[in-house]
């Protein structure tokens, strides 16, 4: 299948940010995953790394958005997360 593929790659300040970004896209491995486009994760300290290949450029296309997308909202999470934990108590 593999006559496209792309590499993203999302470097975080913190380790623990980077596995909460990965633990939070990795569960959709496999479920996106369809007979034209297949993606793999990998964590290594700071960095979060998704291999994505595909049959054609439409479903590389497709598969990008979907999971630029997927990070965005795991990143946007995590930084809601950040400010609760932040807040003083009252």
């Amino acid at each position: 299948m593999a006559a496209h593929g792309a590499t993203l790659e999302f470097e975080y300040d913190e380790p623990a940010r980077a596995r909460t970004v990965a633990d939070s896209v990795a569960r959709e491995i496999g479920e996106i995953d369809d007979g034209r486009s297949r993606t793999t994760i990998d964590l290594e300290e700071s960095v979060v790394r998704l291999e994505i290949e595909a049959a054609d450029p439409v479903a590389l296309r497709a598969a990008l958005n979907t999971w630029l997308s997927l990070v965005d909202v795991a990143e946007r999470t995590a930084d809601v997360g950040d400010r609760v934990r932040s807040r003083p108590e009252t």
